[in-house]
């Protein structure tokens, strides 16, 4: 029902719900509670009952800790992730994937962003090694809390599949992993006329 409604709300319907969500986030925990959840569909002007609240927050709470983490939100309320996507993904992880091992490193990023990496004010500063910079950026792949210096194609995918749930338009995200990744223009993989 949330999900008709976001819909029905054209383009950026999911965008505007989840900019909300943000702003609410005051303690930048992405996570959302009870009330939050409540005020934030609320304020953004859609109709579910107080009944259909409690089941909603009580389906997304998995764990039942009283919370939900943002990104799983945004995705179970986007539903499953395209092919068009999912291929893009691929594409930007086989690209970073340079040994094709089915896993990303710090060596497989030194080939492709050697050059990126030494324009971080960290790098420039002295602050961070060359290896410190990319595993900054490896880190942020990786499984939250526990990252290991590797990244699968399923913790790249969850990454991006978290990306994705916030970009409403498949070649809006197209467009965003082309030049996250700087991969070829043209027809997502996949593409049928």
């Amino acid at each position: 029902m949330l999900r008709s409604q976001c819909r029905s709300k054209g383009y950026g319907g999911f965008k505007g719900l989840g900019l909300i969500f943000r702003r609410l986030d005051r303690d930048f925990s992405k996570k959302i509670t009870f009330p939050e959840l409540y005020h934030g569909v609320r304020s953004y002007g859609l109709n579910i009952s107080n009944s259909d609240f409690r089941l909603l927050f009580d389906a997304l709470d998995k764990d039942g800790s009283g919370e939900i983490d943002f990104r799983e939100f945004m995705q179970e309320l986007r539903g499953p992730l395209a092919d068009c996507r999912k291929s893009v993904i691929r594409e930007a992880f086989d690209k970073i994937d340079v040994n094709g091992d089915g896993v990303i490193s710090i060596e497989d990023l030194k080939v492709i962003y050697s050059d990126k990496a030494q324009e971080h004010p960290r790098y420039k500063s002295g602050e961070w090694t060359l290896d410190e910079t990319l595993r900054y950026f490896l880190d942020a792949l990786d499984t939250p809390g526990c990252p290991d210096g590797k990244v699968t194609w399923d913790e790249f995918l969850i990454f991006y599949s978290g990306v994705s749930a916030t970009v409403d338009d498949d070649c809006y995200f197209d467009l965003l992993m082309r030049a996250c990744y700087d991969l070829p223009r043209g027809w997502p993989r996949g593409t049928v006329w």
